[in-house]
């Protein structure tokens, strides 16, 4: 059956339009309904559109809501804060960070490359709140430096490291360079007394760190805090010594292992020879309880293994780094003069100065009476000497 083609229809007339308003039938009820769905949409749309509008109003004066992020995984929760003790009382230690202390560790490196020399040597001493305040020690151990000869730029190859806190604080404000080597619950910034449990623990610590440092490539002369330093050192060493170390009393040959060795001065070579020596040093605590560092080192110092390590020792002769043990008889020639042979801050801190005076004094002289060499130490005084045969 063929379709019937479509033809365009032409546009309504007017007259059309007339007869299709108001002559012609009644539209159909289908017609009649949608007029009356159009009437009850346009009265919803009349009672919306202002409600629409007053809704808008209010909205527009309202504060934005607060934007919560969708994606849980972007959202980070506020790390709980790092609660630091409060000291306790009667303590000197310092509230600090934990970033602080790490921060402390990693310096380490940092402090040891700046403050070395060309052919990474660097001087150490160690400091705790007891040797550190005003006009104690550590004062009198870094003036030494300024009214020595030749010694005032080897401060600036100085590191001091501290044992607590207070120590640590106290550094920063007299000296360049500071390492804080504190240890978590241990107490070292009360005087520890010759041979007591803090002393060793102490003083043991320190030579792990010395061990610590030759490892990292460094060289250095340790110097107790109360060793006056007089003169440069350097041209005093042996060129051909790994371990060059001070002694309480000196038989008159380097290599003489009757010389005994005190622990407060030495100069020690970075080398395999010598990291193996303060390895073996250390674990001796074990095999002598109840002795501390230097009563070990003139101990282990006959035995075997260090000549087996390859090891040279180097014994430094008193006329030139002396002490109250055995001081230096020529101010003319001594490098350095150790508060050894003395027990207790005080009677220490007394002596000492005797010392500075006395070294100033002598620096104040004129030359031919130096040459004379007719002046001589006031020391011991408050000091024993009876102490290095106990």
């Amino acid at each position: 059956m063929a379709r019937t083609s479509r033809q365009t229809l032409a546009p309504p007339s007017a007259t059309s339009l007339r007869r299709l308003y108001g002559h012609s039938k009644p539209p159909p009820p289908a017609a009649s309904a949608f007029r009356k769905a159009a009437a009850v949409l346009l009265l919803a749309a009349a009672v919306a559109l202002p409600c629409a509008v007053l809704y808008r109003a209010v909205v527009s004066n309202t504060p934005p809501p607060v934007q919560v992020a969708s994606d849980r995984q972007q959202w980070d929760p506020p790390l709980a804060p790092v609660m630091v003790p409060e000291a306790e009382e009667g303590s000197h230690r310092d509230p600090i960070s934990a970033d602080d202390l790490d921060s402390e560790y990693l310096k380490l490196e940092q402090v040891l490359q700046e403050a070395s020399m060309d052919n990474k040597t660097i001087i150490l001493t160690t400091l705790n709140a007891a040797w550190s305040s005003p006009g104690s020690v550590i004062d009198l151990f870094i003036d030494s430096f300024r009214h020595g000869v030749r010694t005032s730029s080897l401060l600036k190859h100085l590191v001091i490291i501290a044992f607590d806190w207070k120590a640590y604080k106290r550094c920063t404000e007299v000296h360049t360079y500071c390492y804080a080597l504190v240890t978590d619950n241990v107490d070292f910034s009360q005087e520890k007394r010759f041979l007591t449990a803090g002393y060793l623990e102490m003083m043991w610590k320190r030579l792990d760190f010395l061990r610590l440092v030759l490892e990292k490539g460094y060289s250095f002369i340790f110097s107790d805090a109360d060793i006056m330093w007089f003169r440069n050192p350097f041209p005093y060493f042996y060129p051909d010594g790994d371990f060059q170390v001070a002694c309480d009393h000196y038989v008159g040959n380097s290599t003489d292992l009757r010389n005994i060795a005190n622990g407060g001065f030495n100069y020690v070579k970075s080398n395999n020879q010598s990291i193996e020596f303060y390895k073996y040093w250390y674990s001796s605590r074990l095999r002598y309880p109840g002795y501390h560092d230097q009563d070990v080192l003139n101990f282990i110092k006959h035995d075997p293994y260090i000549m087996d390590i390859g090891l040279t020792i180097k014994f430094l002769s008193t006329t030139y780094f002396g002490g109250i043990c055995e001081p230096s008889k020529d101010l003319n020639e001594v490098c350095t003069m150790h508060a050894n042979c003395c027990i207790g801050l005080q009677s220490k801190l007394h002596d000492l100065r005797i010392i500075m005076e006395d070294w100033r004094d002598y620096m104040s002289m004129p030359l031919s009476l130096k040459t004379f060499g007719a002046f001589s130490w006031r020391v011991p005084q408050n000091c024993s000497l009876s102490l290095l045969n106990q």
